[in-house]
């Protein structure tokens, strides 16, 4: 996809990160971090289309910041995190939401092929704080949030997850998304825009494009 090479080997999400969404949930502040993975297979770039897998069921957008690994990192501190950053972009952590509720975890419903864009490009500086993470579908706003909602930083998830598992050159971090979530259908167009790092536009289509 050009903006991650090599590919990551792994992508690591991160389950309710930004306060408002927790309470738009109803749902506690999570103690520490919620982590799960998406395959390297769910991969796609900028303009790539999001394909809808045959029988999903309801398909939503997750706007995210998302953390690029430069150096290989593990159980570092957070002080020591920033070292081991190669900078952010934009991801779109695309969910079967049915599947999910179904299955009672999030493994096939975050993981089909297409459900992970990323882009448009890496930037080096981390955004600021009071930078909003955005979707927009179809050029209507459906989330927005700043970056100092996240209940863990970026620093924080690098240095909580290298203590679970050894980050590689090249792996992401999805940081969370904020409240808004929302269905896609064939033929939307979903922009992810985050101030100071980019904007990362996807078209939808349905399984065979």
């Amino acid at each position: 996809m050009g903006v991650i090479d090599p590919p990551p080997s792994k992508i690591v999400a991160v389950g309710l990160n930004y306060r408002s969404h927790a309470e738009e949930l109803g749902m506690q502040v999570p103690r520490e971090p919620v982590i799960f993975l998406k395959p390297p297979t769910s991969v796609i770039g900028p303009g790539e289309a999001i394909r809808l897998p045959p029988g999903a069921g309801r398909v939503d957008y997750e706007a995210e910041l998302a953390v690029v690994i430069g150096r290989r990192c593990h159980a570092v501190s957070p002080g020591e995190a920033g070292d081991f950053i190669r900078g952010y972009t934009c991801a779109n952590d695309v969910t079967a939401r049915e599947l999910q509720q179904r299955d009672g975890q999030w493994t096939r419903a975050k993981s089909f092929d297409t459900f992970c864009p990323l882009g448009p490009e890496i930037v080096p500086e981390a955004p600021a704080p009071e930078a909003r993470v955005e979707l927009l579908q179809n050029g209507e706003r459906r989330q927005s949030a700043p970056l100092s909602d996240m209940i863990f930083e970026p620093r924080e998830l690098v240095s909580f997850i290298s203590g679970v598992m050894t980050l590689n050159p090249g792996d992401v971090i999805l940081t969370g998304t904020p409240p808004g979530v929302g269905a896609v259908a064939p033929g939307d167009e979903l922009t992810v825009r985050i101030e100071g790092v980019g904007e990362l536009t996807n078209p939808v289509t349905g399984p065979d494009g």
